[in-house]
């Protein structure tokens, strides 16, 4: 028999300490408001920019990272609306909490060895091909100055906002859903599938079709590290690391030296900017 419900503040025995007291509901109207917001902002950046010669089916990369960078805000703003209706806004209900080095190493590697393995068993049953169109629509390879300002959203701003939106927000209110199949809580898991697949439908238009299974996949192992560590720094670090990787690899055709540099820098960006939001250690 199979049931679900919905946990009221009122029991907060029934949660664990780092899942948030946000009710259901907040999920789908979170999603529905950011993307509402998200497509509005983006299409009066484009009429804004339409003097300097863009157009909203070929913008100009200006043009397309502040329309970008307002379309993910959108949704960082509307988690941080909704999160906050039924109680105060902490940085640990997130996922903002300190994990021991050796923890989000280890977090890292083995997610990421699983994401990149099923990754390209996929590719070579379907003979994946085509890449991530994002870095070319932001003019990464027409000057230093759109390098720059490609990289820093791709590797450093889109991680964040996202991992705070998908793994911090979203999934932290689907996982609050009870569902019993068996007299066992698949909730999480539950919650982790749907997460991972709207993870890759949210990049439908930046990345080539075929990469939106392995997409999807990718969220959903980006939920289970969420869920094991109780914490968002891995998601992030992951997220950035994939994204340079892609970037330095698919993109620019960089050397190892100059991949591992980008990783590295972004890395230290991102723990720059975060780290002070991770109040105290989570719990081993």
């Amino acid at each position: 028999m199979m049931g679900a419900t919905e946990p009221t503040p009122t029991e907060p025995d029934e949660r664990r300490d780092d899942e948030p007291p946000w009710r259901l509901w907040v999920a789908p109207a979170a999603i529905a408001a950011g993307l509402a917001a998200g497509v509005l902002g983006s299409s009066l950046v484009a009429v804004i920019g339409q003097p300097a010669g863009t157009s909203v089916s070929h913008p100009t990369p200006a043009v397309a990272l502040i329309g970008d960078l307002v379309f993910d805000l959108s949704f960082v703003g509307a988690a941080l609306y909704f999160a906050g209706l039924h109680s105060p806004l902490r940085a640990r209900d997130f996922g903002f909490r300190r994990i021991a080095p050796r923890m989000a190493i280890a977090a890292v590697l083995l997610a990421g060895a699983g994401y990149y393995l099923l990754t390209a068993e996929y590719a070579h049953l379907v003979h994946l091909h085509g890449s991530d169109k994002l870095p070319s629509e932001l003019g990464a390879g027409k000057s230093t100055v759109a390098l720059v300002a490609a990289g820093v959203f791709v590797c450093v701003i889109a991680p964040v906002a996202e991992e705070f939106f998908f793994r911090g927000f979203l999934f932290g209110a689907l996982r609050r859903w009870r569902v019993a199949i068996a007299g066992r809580d698949i909730g999480i898991w539950l919650a982790a599938v749907i997460t991972g697949i709207l993870f890759g439908l949210a990049h439908t238009g930046s990345a080539s079709s075929q990469y939106l299974i392995p997409l999807g996949f990718l969220g959903f192992v980006l939920c289970i590290v969420r869920w094991r560590t109780r914490s968002l720094y891995p998601c992030i670090a992951l997220h950035s690391t994939n994204n340079s990787l892609a970037l330095g690899v698919n993109q620019l055709h960089w050397n190892a030296i100059e991949i591992v540099a980008l990783i590295v820098s972004s890395l230290f960006v991102i723990g720059a900017a975060t780290g002070p939001l991770g109040a105290r250690p989570a719990p081993a």
